[in-house]
């Protein structure tokens, strides 16, 4: 009688639990595994299906006589149990990876450095308003396996990070979509920005001549990726200037469309997501849109009424003549820098966290501009106060979300919008960037 498969999942997160139901649904033999402490909920969810698991701990002999081992993304490839997992030569996949394997659904996958969640949760929006069948899945919405064990859907909308991709080998992308390549998560390779880029171009690895790359023309890296990268998929690019050998370009204030012999275009003042990085990610949520035959009607009307992503630009309320915004998912230089591209009042600009080396200057032409007060929000400020002191007319810090919200209120004036954008992690004083964001809002919120 042959031998049950041995499936170890590391992670008892969203994406481990989720990998775990399918393995245990598909009818392996299954356990997980968490160093930390798993969510009630994730508890249930894996009671519910009878799979074994631990938290708190990893026991060695319990991992490493798996035949397979399916990694949560958030696990670096050089953790010690991976290394032995490796030189044991068992296979260390993604959930992503595993899940694609037991589902016929079209996938569109959407990474880059930033504007993913964006232009992932705008396509979404566009199939529901078209009435697909469609889930939603990577860093949004339910774990892809859970998904794929637990419902049935046509098309899922991708989300994926890097970290995501680098344990993805067999699985294909119908439509792949490369927003930008901008430092980011350069300590997880080797500090080797072509680390970081290659990573992000396994998005394209085994996709077929039935399949389509949608990129930003204009992104350096990118550019430079494509001299030496092979792909049979269809080349889709986009840009924000009149270039008509693009598949969707801007021409006279319209955001036009050219794919697969379908033309349409929408005025860009229609659409509900403003500034340049949002056109970005319109362009892209609506190459996807028409490549899956949505009509070009629907496409537009949702392109209009859109709700923007919690912490990505989120307008907060206005008070005395200021607006807040919470823009708490910029974790990095280049997304700060499409903040304050967006912006066109004065600017009282919040930055700081966890540094991941960053190099700051590629905003000081904005911040020179347009912002006038820096508060540096974190528990270690000195990299901030070295570059941007002298820079604008005030610096100062802040240890605590409601002595920042304060301080901001006292050097905003009528007609100034203050600005959550941080440029860095939130992990030296809060759980996530979703935790610093809400608490940006209940602080704004409480103001009187």
């Amino acid at each position: 009688m042959e031998k049950t498969k041995r499936i170890v999942v590391l992670g008892g997160g969203e994406s481990g639990a989720g990998a775990a139901v399918l393995a245990h649904v598909k009818g392996f033999d299954v356990w997980l595994s968490d160093m930390g402490h798993i969510a009630p909920h994730y508890k249930d969810l894996l009671n519910k299906y009878g799979v074994q698991w631990e938290e708190g701990q990893h026991t060695t002999e319990l991992i490493l006589n798996a035949d397979e081992i399916i990694k949560s993304p958030g696990i670096p490839c050089d953790a010690p149990l991976v290394k032995a997992a490796a030189e044991r030569g068992i296979p260390v996949i993604s959930e992503i990876e595993f899940a694609g394997r037991y589902t016929t659904a079209k996938m569109v996958c959407i990474t880059g450095s930033n504007g993913k969640t964006t232009t992932t949760m705008l396509t979404y929006h566009i199939l529901r308003e078209a009435g697909i069948n469609v889930g939603l899945a990577g860093n949004v919405g339910k774990s892809l396996a859970l998904q794929v064990a637990t419902e049935e859907h046509d098309v899922y909308v991708i989300e994926l990070s890097s970290f995501q991709l680098d344990n993805m080998y067999e699985f294909r992308a119908n439509i792949a979509v490369l927003l930008n390549i901008t430092p980011d998560h350069l300590d997880r390779y080797d500090h080797k920005m072509e680390n970081y880029a290659a990573a992000k171009f396994r998005i394209i690895q085994n996709q077929t001549s039935d399949d389509a790359f949608i990129y930003w023309q204009d992104d350096p890296v990118i550019a430079a990726q494509l001299e030496h990268a092979h792909t049979e998929a269809q080349m889709l690019p986009f840009t924000d200037r009149a270039d008509e050998q693009c598949t969707a370009y801007i021409k006279d204030g319209m955001m036009t469309f050219d794919v697969d012999g379908a033309h349409w275009e929408i005025d860009r003042n229609r659409l509900a997501l403003k500034g340049l990085h949002n056109m970005y990610n319109s362009m892209a949520a609506g190459i996807s849109a028409t490549l899956l035959h949505i009509p070009s009607e629907v496409t537009m009307r949702a392109l209009e009424n859109f709700e923007a992503v919690e912490h990505r630009l989120e307008y907060v309320r206005q008070l005395h003549g200021v607006r807040y915004i919470n823009d708490s998912k910029a974790t990095n230089v280049n997304s700060t820098w499409y903040a304050l591209e967006s912006m066109t009042d004065p600017v009282v600009l919040i930055l700081g966290g966890k540094d991941k080396g960053n190099d700051y200057s590629e905003i000081d032409e904005f911040v020179r501009q347009k912002v006038h007060a820096i508060v540096c929000l974190g528990v270690d400020n000195t990299k901030l106060h070295a570059h941007f002191d002298g820079m604008v007319p005030v610096v100062t810090d802040a240890r605590s979300m409601a002595e920042c919200v304060d301080k901001c209120q006292a050097l905003a004036h009528d007609g100034d919008t203050v600005l959550l954008s941080p440029c860095c992690a939130s992990f030296d004083l809060f759980k996530s960037y979703e935790d610093r964001g809400r608490q940006f809002k209940d602080c704004v919120n409480a103001l009187q």
